[in-house]
């Protein structure tokens, strides 16, 4: 697993151990910066079920402001602090072990201002996607300009529109579809 973009490009991030985290694969990562564009100077990101924290790494290489990442496994707090700090980005990663199916930190002091871009990347095929989705919609940290990219399984269904979110596009990569939903103005 390498960093694929920014200041950080081509450091090799640290292994899983077993399977109890699927990351995400370098191509997918990258297409998912492709769509968006490369530069996120200045940018507030959400990682939600952060995993290996590769997604919100990548947006700090790409010059995001910050990134909160939000995980239940203690596992994955570790492996996301590790990787933080193979990429120099400690003092701009924030995490945080909660778990996202019970509900999302509303008000914490990084998020309660809005968040430019959101990842969910919960487990495929657990029903986890559209709960936190339809909760995230209907909350006040969503800015006119959000973005919020889900990762899930090809056959997993998403909704059209949420709330104040918008399906704006999806993708196929082999077994993982990317969709991208815009925040309309309320």
């Amino acid at each position: 697993m390498r960093i694929t973009g920014g200041l950080s490009k081509g450091r090799v991030l640290s292994p899983l151990k077993g399977f109890i985290i699927r990351p995400t694969a370098d191509k997918v990562r990258g297409a998912i910066f492709n769509i968006l564009g490369q530069d996120m100077t200045g940018l507030g990101i959400l990682d939600l079920f952060a995993g290996s924290g590769s997604l919100g790494i990548e947006a700090l290489s790409r010059g995001a402001k910050w990134a909160l990442f939000i995980d239940h496994s203690r596992q994955s707090i570790q492996l996301i602090q590790k990787n933080l700090k193979l990429c120099g980005f400690e003092s701009s990663g924030y995490i945080m072990k909660r778990d996202l199916q019970r509900d999302l930190p509303w008000k914490d002091p990084l998020i309660i201002k809005g968040v430019d871009l959101i990842f969910i990347d919960p487990p495929y095929e657990k029903d986890f996607l559209v709960p936190v989705l339809k909760r995230l919609s209907e909350k006040p940290i969503l800015k006119s300009s959000s973005i919020v990219v889900t990762e899930s399984y090809k056959t997993e269904p998403v909704p059209d529109k949420l709330g104040k979110l918008r399906l704006y596009d999806t993708k196929l990569y082999g077994e993982t579809k990317i969709d991208i939903y815009h925040c309309e103005d309320s």
